[in-house]
């Protein structure tokens, strides 16, 4: 089988998107695995005394081949899940798993790589090749190739079980938002949202061949309808069938929840845990869950103080502007009501300086200036959607460094959210070229109306960055081992260069490249910029107790819950669930509405055990920006030193290492706090 009968078998850089199809699927991921298990066949095999060059980098483009060829399949699931695709997919996910799952438990490799670590050369390894030998022996022991036959076999099926049901509850997410819509045949209770959405509203029930304004749960129907509406009822609608989404019928999540939670701690304890997150954060900077539950702990503490000033300010505003009490569906209007009266401020009124393609080439000519990298569009034909984008990365010294897709707009096929995925690791060649990575970032945005061009808010301006700082990170690698190199680094710190890149979107001078009315070229009036900085603060209280409340709720859910959770029922799930989210609202009726049966980012998205990384990564950005505040946030002395000491870095050297390269010390929690909360009063 070649790429001529198969696309998803192409051996070239830019993949084949536009002729992918479901039929492809099942024969590609055959061919994969039993190429991926006789390249493996082979290296076991060998009598020869294994060394770096006839073991190691054959172990590593063995399995890199594999992952970066399976990779393209599982991406069209996430941005056009047909039905086909779907079921083509779900009928090879158990071989996948089997495959990865069993690769660390094959006794043959085992006692190949024990071997070679007994070796002369694996006894005298230094640097990169060290840490390579070190974190692999550990990873196979984590795996549980130490491990019993039964258990082994135990394992296999677990871990095989546990990606099914994470598979299905995604599914569920993505059906039971694409299946509720509402249609709206009065205007007046529309009174209040943006012309823009209306006229998306307009547009979908007239493709539906419906009169009214047809509004559904893509997030950018959803928030204005949440920020604006000033129909209290209409809020209510769309927040109640937002945050219930998969609590019943046909797309119950709850019950996959309780199985995902029960597989994790099997699995936890097989492999001599006490705790799920124990397992999980063993190689993260947090170490174990205990310290990440105090870091999570600490931080309530300090913000409570400012979460409370903000949930009386909600509810006094609340009150003036003749609401009863607060009620879950009234804090993003009387929030949005309060931000505007107090700071003159509309997120709607930022939208005409942030059109889409003026952001992305702001944001290419920042990188230009503070790291030397040069971003060009390229025209392809080989994408899976007409809203894809091509883009090559080019180094000061002419060296391609890589390559990405954007895929920035809502469909009802593509998953919900923002996310940036790696294709192709390349790197340092042994022959001294340079191979260049690929990788795609996505979102679901406000998409263009008529003849005008996409026109983002500010929210949407910084998701942009953020996906981009990712890139950044996979794409600026220079590590020579791939599996050490981009973004195969602590869960924890993964998130740093992301994080990061969003503070230029706070700078005047950075904004000045961009943000332009699309009409009239003009710069945000800066009475209009400083009313937008002073607002950044705004509600920050709030809006941090909310990502404590997420970090909190995962760890106690996959460290507490989950000793219960083989005899627990659907009911006692939901109700610890509130109980746990209580204790971060002003009432139970907030916690009600947790959004856990379709939280993805613990149950299908890798942040079990792991959600609290958000902040703790946001502590490190924080701080580490400081450092272009005091040398200039255009500095390319300083760009370089962060270029070379983090983003090109990967896993080369411990994330603790690397942050004390750049910073000269450790973290300083207080940047974090001074940019997130307001001073309460005296």
């Amino acid at each position: 089988m070649n790429a001529q009968d198969n696309p998803l078998l192409f051996e070239g850089f830019r993949i084949p998107f536009d002729q992918i199809d479901a039929p492809h699927v099942e024969p590609a991921v055959d061919h994969i695995l039993s190429e991926g298990r006789a390249r493996i066949d082979a290296l076991t095999s060998d009598p020869a005394e294994p060394d770096w060059e006839s073991f190691v980098e054959p172990l590593e483009a063995a399995t890199r081949w594999v992952q970066e060829h399976l990779t393209p399949a599982s991406h069209m699931m996430s941005v056009c899940e047909t039905p086909e695709l779907r079921d083509a997919y779900n009928a090879v996910l158990p071989k996948i798993s089997t495959f990865w799952t069993r690769l660390p438990l094959d006794q043959a490799l085992w006692s190949r790589v024990k071997r070679y670590a007994e070796t002369a050369e694996g006894r005298s390894l230094e640097g990169l090749r060290a840490r390579w030998l070190e974190k692999t022996l550990r990873a196979f022991r984590r795996a549980g190739a130490d491990l019993s036959e039964d258990d082994r076999a135990i394992l296999e099926e677990l871990r095989v079980e546990l990606s099914q049901k994470e598979q299905k509850f995604a599914e569920n997410v993505l059906d039971a938002t694409a299946a509720w819509e509402t249609l709206v045949e009065d205007e007046s209770r529309l009174a209040g949202i943006p012309d823009g959405a209306k006229s998306r509203f307009r547009r979908k029930a007239e493709e539906a061949g419906r009169k009214g304004w047809l509004i559904g749960l893509d997030f950018p129907s959803v928030e204005p309808v949440l920020k604006y509406a000033e129909d209290r009822e209409l809020r209510h609608e769309i927040f109640d069938a937002y945050s219930r989404r998969c609590r019943e019928g046909e797309f119950d999540n709850r019950g996959l929840i309780l199985e995902i939670l029960r597989l994790r701690r099997r699995i936890a304890a097989l492999l001599g845990f006490d705790s799920y997150p124990d397992y999980v954060l063993e190689e993260r900077m947090a170490k174990t869950g205990e310290r990440a539950i105090d870091f999570e702990s600490t931080l309530v503490d300090r913000t409570r103080p400012y979460w409370a000033h903000d949930a009386g300010l909600l509810q006094e505003h609340a009150d003036e502007i003749g609401l009863d009490r607060l009620r879950p569906w009234d804090v993003a209007f009387v929030s949005e009501h309060l931000r505007r009266a107090r700071y003159d401020i509309d997120d709607e009124a930022l939208r005409p300086y942030f059109p889409l393609g003026q952001v992305m080439q702001g944001m290419f000519d920042i990188v230009h200036r503070v790291f030397g990298l040069s971003v060009a569009e390229v025209e392809i034909d080989e994408v899976w959607h007409p809203d894809v984008r091509f883009y090559e990365i080019t180094a000061t010294d002419g060296v391609k460094l890589g390559a990405f897709y954007t895929d920035w707009f809502p469909r009802k096929e593509k998953r919900q959210g923002a996310w940036m995925n790696d294709f192709i690791s390349g790197g340092p060649q042994a022959d001294g070229s340079f191979a260049p990575h690929l990788g795609v970032i996505c979102g679901n945005f406000t998409p263009p109306e008529g003849d005008a061009p996409a026109l983002l808010n500010h929210r949407e301006v910084q998701t942009i960055f953020h996906e981009f700082g990712h890139l950044l990170h996979h794409c600026t690698s220079r590590v020579e081992v791939a599996s050490l190199g981009g973004l195969n680094v602590a869960w924890d710190w993964v998130e740093l260069p992301s994080q990061f890149m969003e503070n230029w979107t706070w700078e005047r001078e950075a904004l000045d490249l961009f943000a332009r009315h699309h009409e009239t070229g003009e710069p945000i009036p800066q009475e209009l910029f400083e009313r937008m900085v002073a607002a950044r603060r705004f509600m920050g209280g709030w809006g941090q107790m909310r990502q404590l409340s997420f970090g909190t709720v995962d760890l106690r859910l996959h460290a507490d819950f989950t000793a219960r959770a083989e005899d627990a029922s659907a009911d006692e799930l939901m109700a610890y669930a509130v109980d746990q989210f209580q204790e971060f609202g002003p009432t139970r009726e907030f916690a009600e509405y947790h959004i856990l049966t379709a939280f993805t980012h613990l149950f299908a998205g890798g942040y079990a055990a792991g959600y609290y990384s958000y902040l703790w990564s946001e502590v490190l950005d924080a701080d580490a920006f400081t450092r272009f505040r005091e040398e200039g946030i255009f500095n390319a002395d300083t760009g370089r030193d962060f270029l070379d000491t983090i983003l090109s870095k990967g896993d080369s050297r411990d994330p603790e290492e690397l942050f004390r390269a750049f910073m000269g010390r450790d973290p300083d929690p207080e940047a974090l706090l001074a940019r997130n909360l307001e001073p309460l009063p005296a």
